[in-house]
């Protein structure tokens, strides 16, 4: 397909386009004989339009800041890494899949709830001075849930909070009860602890524990002053009325190393009633600092074949490029695609025509000049997945539907 096709329907179909790292931005093309070649310069004003449609398509206001890349050792990101490349492999694959939850630790509940879910995002325990409460042995921990996108429906929500082996244990048969309560305050100001939810662990055992969080995320959400962060107690099995330190039996709750941090994972949902964003009026933005060409006299001058069947072509859409590594952690860009081509008599098998199409096709045969020939377009698109930073704290896994063109037909 022509370099100039080829850009227009890249700034026209998609809003997006791939630009390089240098002063001059460029788009750059497949030249037709397995290389990559530049199409054209662009002007700062179209870098800047196509950063800004990227931004919209991802659902984000504006540029996150520059991260640290440093918070990639932290638990909370590695955590959505794991999730994100699992996500990458072969879905259809079920035995790589229970491989996968087993290598991850990740139980049947984490496993459907990612499976559910549009958006999975973490927050880091930060520090957070609350008034005291009875029970002091115990760890109060507080999440900034402020960043929660109030639009999206919450699937579940988990604190996620690492355990070592507790090798001073009299037995490691030894078994402890876990439990979180919320921080409320009462109608007279004081401030008492609200049964969440909890678990049962023994002193053997070394790894990831998580507690249901979802309905105190829910009232977080609902209500944000409502925060007050959460109350972590601990009691052997055999002794429920005898609170002990979380850190006596490993349990790793602050100051620890990047890896173990304790986080607070959410597992959200789009909302069926939430409206389509606002659609950029973008054709006219660009019309005034580049006029669009003619796309069928490009096609004819280009073309030495005149017209070429329907069929997928090569578009990938670089993030390194745009000088987003400081931000999105993964992917540093992906394949796109798109389709173009001519839907001409008699459609071949490999056009995946439908009936209508061929229908269209003999009656554009018997008067061209009013019924058109059925056009090229994807039959199938794929989702991609998107890891990166909100800022320090917050790190998002968002899934984008219908993003990655599989396969093209005439309709």
């Amino acid at each position: 397909m022509p370099s100039v096709i080829t850009a227009v329907l890249c700034a026209a179909l998609l809003k997006v386009c791939v630009v390089s790292s240098t002063p001059k931005a460029a788009i750059y093309i497949d030249n037709g004989y397995d290389q990559t070649a530049i199409d054209r310069l662009m002007t700062q004003a179209e870098k800047k339009e196509m950063e800004l449609e990227i931004l919209n398509l991802l659902g984000l206001p504006n540029r996150p800041r520059k991260i640290i890349r440093s918070p990639l050792k932290k638990s909370a990101p590695r955590f959505l890494l794991d999730i994100y490349r699992s996500l990458m492999e072969d879905e259809n694959d079920e035995n790589n899949r229970a491989k996968r939850s087993a290598d991850l630790s990740f139980s049947g509940e984490e496993q459907q709830q990612i499976d559910q879910s549009d958006v999975i995002m973490t927050f880091e325990s930060i520090g957070h001075h609350v008034s005291s409460v009875r029970h002091e042995r115990g760890k109060r921990l507080w999440f900034n849930t402020s960043e929660m996108p109030v639009a999206e429906d919450i699937v579940g929500a988990e604190l996620k909070i690492f355990k070592n082996a507790d090798e001073s244990a009299k037995s490691p048969d030894a078994r402890y009860t876990v439990t979180v309560y919320q921080l409320i305050n009462t109608d007279n100001g004081e401030r008492e602890l609200e049964y969440v939810s909890a678990l049962n662990t023994s002193a053997a055992f070394s790894g990831w524990l998580g507690l249901n969080l979802t309905a105190c995320l829910a009232t977080w959400v609902a209500f944000p002053d409502s925060n007050k962060g959460l109350y972590l107690s601990v009691h052997p099995v055999d002794r429920p009325g005898h609170e002990i330190r979380p850190e006596d039996i490993g349990l790793v709750t602050v100051k620890a190393q990047d890896e173990i941090q304790p986080f607070m994972v959410a597992f959200l949902k789009a909302s069926n009633h939430v409206k389509a964003r606002a659609t950029r009026d973008t054709k006219t933005r660009i019309k005034k600092s580049t006029p669009l060409p003619n796309i069928a006299n490009e096609y004819k001058s280009n073309d030495p074949e005149g017209r070429r069947s329907c069929r997928i072509q090569t578009l990938y859409i670089s993030f390194k490029d745009l000088q987003w590594q400081d931000w999105i952690i993964a992917p540093d860009g992906y394949a796109a695609y798109y389709c173009a081509g001519e839907c001409n008599f008699p459609l071949n098998a490999h056009m995946n025509a439908t009936n209508h199409a061929i229908v269209q096709t003999l009656v554009h045969l018997m008067n061209p000049w009013r019924y058109p020939k059925p056009c090229c377009a994807p039959t199938k698109l794929n989702p991609i997945s998107v890891l990166f930073f909100l800022d320090d704290q917050n790190v998002i896994l968002k899934k984008y539907k219908k993003m990655v063109v599989k396969s093209c037909g005439c309709h």
